[in-house]
């Protein structure tokens, strides 16, 4: 007879391979072998919660086997809000950081749901812990980038001016003054605004100084920013920029990168009229935030949490194995390997998502431009898209690639877009600049994904 341990270990094992039904039976098998056993009963509530399943009961019986984790008591909390049980979610918070004013994972998970319930003053958290906790400069620090997030200017600087005051400039807060100054426009002219922390080697500081310099028309200064990240993981958040640069410079590597929609293709899918319904009716059941969390690109609609293709819903299955098979499609047709590209460069064997979700768009609601560093390959799948008639005028709902974050300025037209039609997945480079055009009016509703080499392809 197959012990806990063995089940538990092949629990972990399914699930890196993305297998939730195969996770699901294991652990639960593991469970009835050792129902005391911590590192299980964590394995059962995680496998549930992905697999779409009731978990928020399972994560507190977790907490209860280990009482000194509070980050299973914030997973405890994002299940409960996530089967509709919100107010549930924000006491278990509020009650645990009463007691822990310093645990930001739990500022962070209760400003996320607040805000994504509508709140306005999602963020009054961190006013009671720090009135507990003084002279906690991390703490005031992670206020402030949750409004930064948000682009609350104004809360933001005010709580930057607040820290100060109780305890002194420091670099942290020097470094988000200068964000603020940038990214709200007040020192978008000023060439030398981050000439004085020259010094400060940090990954989101040279972001912020990228973006500056594309702005104020420094172009080779952002482009020299990011090649000294080259060779770096963290070189997927600067090759969209280096992009840019390269763009508005004439420099040709900017075809080598990108290829204008040559890596950009096309599938429609064999999906059967009934089944984008039943796809559409299953989706609409998962959207029950009232805004997007502030970091997504979304505008004017809402997004699922959990990992949507992992869910064990026969409806989903059915819309995954047909994305599988047009992603294998696009990755067996990518052009010959290129050990510096980012999209060329990659392994072609074996591939697993990275995230997976649904967007649903109210009328006049758009993706903001934006890309994805942390996958490899992106996505759109259009499940239901609105009639002609609704969406306006061409443009209008398209999805377009290449063209740049407006707020930024800069002088360049898309590459070129991709129509929406019921059943149509879009494929592209994850570090490809990418955003839609508002529509008029109606429902479009659709799957998204970032797809990442296995690590043992």
């Amino acid at each position: 007879m197959t012990d806990a341990p063995a089940l538990l270990q092949r629990a972990v094992a399914m699930r890196d391979a993305q297998d939730t039904a195969g996770a699901l039976d294991a652990i639960l098998g593991a469970a009835k072998l050792a129902p005391g056993d911590a590192n299980v009963a964590l394995g059962v509530a995680q496998v549930s919660f992905e697999a779409g399943l009731p978990a928020a009961d399972l994560y507190a019986r977790a907490a209860a086997l280990s009482p000194t984790r509070l980050d299973l008591q914030r997973s405890r909390a994002t299940a409960l809000a996530a089967e509709g049980r919100q107010a549930e979610g924000e006491a278990l918070l509020e009650h645990l950081l009463a007691t822990n004013p310093a645990w930001i994972d739990g500022h962070r998970c209760l400003c996320a749901m607040r805000a994504t319930a509508g709140e306005a003053d999602f963020a009054r958290s961190f006013v009671a812990a720090i009135a507990r906790d003084p002279e906690n400069f991390g703490l005031r620090m992670a206020w402030f980038h949750v409004l930064a997030t948000a682009k609350e200017w104004s809360a933001a600087q005010a709580v930057i001016a607040q820290a100060e005051a109780a305890l002194g400039e420091r670099q942290a807060s020097l470094l988000g003054k200068l964000f603020i100054a940038s990214e709200s426009g007040e020192g978008a002219d000023d060439p030398a605004l981050f000439d004085g922390v020259e010094h400060v080697h940090d990954v989101g500081l040279d972001l912020a100084r990228v973006r500056h310099f594309l702005r104020g028309g420094q172009v080779d200064r952002a482009r020299d920013v990011c090649v000294r990240h080259m060779g770096t993981p963290a070189m997927r958040a600067f090759w969209p920029y280096i992009s840019l640069a390269w763009r508005l410079l004439g420099d040709a590597r900017a075809d080598w990168l990108d290829g204008a929609m040559r890596h950009v293709r096309s599938f429609d899918l064999d999906f059967t009229a009934q089944e984008l319904a039943d796809l559409a009716t299953t989706l609409r059941r998962l959207h029950t935030m009232q805004e997007p969390y502030h970091e997504q690109s979304v505008r004017g609609g809402t997004q699922t949490e959990r990992p949507l293709l992992l869910r064990l819903d026969p409806v989903i299955a059915t819309a995954r194995s047909k994305i599988e098979s047009a992603v294998r499609a696009y990755i067996d047709t990518l052009p010959e390997r290129d050990a510096a590209h980012p999209l060329l460069a990659a392994s072609r064997g074996r591939f697993l998502f990275a995230g997976s979700w649904s967007v649903r768009l109210r009328p006049a609601g758009f993706h903001a431009v934006h890309t994805h560093p942390m996958g490899w390959i992106s996505s759109a799948l259009y499940v239901s898209v609105l009639e002609p008639e609704k969406l306006g005028a061409p443009p209008a709902g398209h999805l377009q690639f290449g063209a740049p974050p407006p707020e930024l300025g800069l002088p360049l037209e898309p590459y070129g877009e991709v129509v929406p039609t019921p059943g149509r997945l879009a494929l592209f480079p994850s570090t490809m600049w990418h955003g839609t055009v508002p529509f008029d009016d109606g429902e479009r509703m659709t799957i998204a994904f970032d797809i990442v080499p296995h690590p043992k392809a």
